[in-house]
């Protein structure tokens, strides 16, 4: 083919129309102009009623445990520990060895016999003048000195017999018939397992909200069925390492899952709310200094620093930052930026579990 010029010219003027349409189109793809609002969900704050409870690990404890140990060391001579079985207040557990306590008694108590006929003879004596005050006061100072000594042995004799503090049930034993003990041996234990402790401990900022009298449901681990227990004490300060403050509870409840070491879940009844503002976990949005929610104005997002209460396993409660009636954003919450334009996909409302 042969080009005039007036062909040549034509074909320039094509090929650059072509080149500018191909370098406009990109920029026309990506105009802002063309984009709409960001489609998500939203939650419709309304008021709830709402009972402030809260859960907290606790232990089941007996009344009263102790360990069972001698005070003296010696051989076991009578044993009687039946392990698993109650005992009353007194009741004799272990006897050690005393036959060598036992003679010192006999011999003092020989010896007082003796010094009181004496005492009697000299104080005859020293109505009639027959002898000096002095060797008076000194046979009646022996006498007294025997009394004191046959009630140290005494008490050595009761040192050898172990008997039960209190009514209990006697745990598993640790010495048979035979035995040397000596006070780092334990025996046995006894607890008042009719009676049972309920131990657990409860945030400082919850501390004024717990007061003895106050009623306690716990649920033992792998149990089925609500317990009552009734605050007795609490502990005098809040503990500086946990800031948790130590709380004693009374088991009221009378059940055969209740023993003594197993594990439980406390929960505590601290208050109501009748136009609590609940929102899903989910939508609010941590910080480092504070905690914040997307709200939809208009149609643009606006974030809102928020308090925070109790919580479950789906909404939190918002103490400040929302009002009824806002409507909160609960999905992209990573991708809106302030003032974007949003839209409402799908709204929910508050639903009871």
């Amino acid at each position: 083919m042969i080009y005039t010029p007036h062909r040549f010219a034509i074909l320039l003027i094509v090929l650059a129309a072509a080149s500018c349409k191909s370098k406009k189109a990109p920029v026309q793809a990506n105009s802002p102009r063309n984009a709409g609002p960001m489609v998500v969900d939203g939650f419709l704050v309304t008021p709830q009623h709402i009972s402030d409870k809260m859960e907290v690990p606790g232990s089941l404890l007996p009344a009263e445990e102790t360990q069972i140990r001698t005070e003296v060391s010696g051989r076991v001579v009578r044993l009687n520990v039946q392990e698993g079985t109650t005992v009353k207040q007194g009741e004799l557990l272990v006897k050690l060895f005393d036959q060598d306590l036992q003679a010192t008694l006999k011999k003092l108590q020989v010896q007082l016999e003796i010094a009181n006929k004496n005492e009697e003879r000299l104080r005859d004596l020293l109505a009639i003048n027959g002898i000096s005050q002095q060797e008076y006061d000194l046979s009646k100072l022996n006498v007294e000195n025997l009394k004191a000594d046959i009630e140290s042995t005494r008490i050595a004799i009761s040192k050898t017999e172990i008997r039960a503090p209190y009514e209990g049930k006697l745990g598993l034993r640790n010495v048979s018939l035979g035995s040397y003990l000596s006070p780092s041996d334990i025996v046995t234990t006894i607890r008042q397992v009719d009676r049972l402790k309920l131990e657990f401990a409860v945030p400082e900022k919850y501390a004024k909200e717990v007061r003895a009298g106050s009623k306690v449901t716990f649920r033992v681990d792998g149990g089925n069925q609500d317990h009552i227990a009734s605050v007795m004490a609490t502990e005098s300060g809040v503990d500086q390492t946990t800031r948790t403050l130590r709380i004693r509870a009374i088991v009221t409840s009378n059940h055969a899952e209740l023993v003594p070491g197993v594990f439980a879940k406390v929960s505590l009844q601290l208050g109501s709310s009748s136009d609590a503002m609940l929102i899903p976990s989910q939508a609010v949005l941590p910080q480092i200094r504070n905690k914040q929610v997307i709200l939809l104005r208009k149609d643009s997002a606006l974030f809102s620093i928020v308090e925070t209460g109790i919580r479950d396993s789906v909404y939190v409660q918002v103490l400040s930052g929302i009002k009824p009636g806002d409507t909160v954003i609960t999905t992209g919450l990573m991708a809106i930026r302030p003032n974007a334009k949003i839209k409402i996909g799908k709204l929910s409302r508050y639903q009871s579990k």
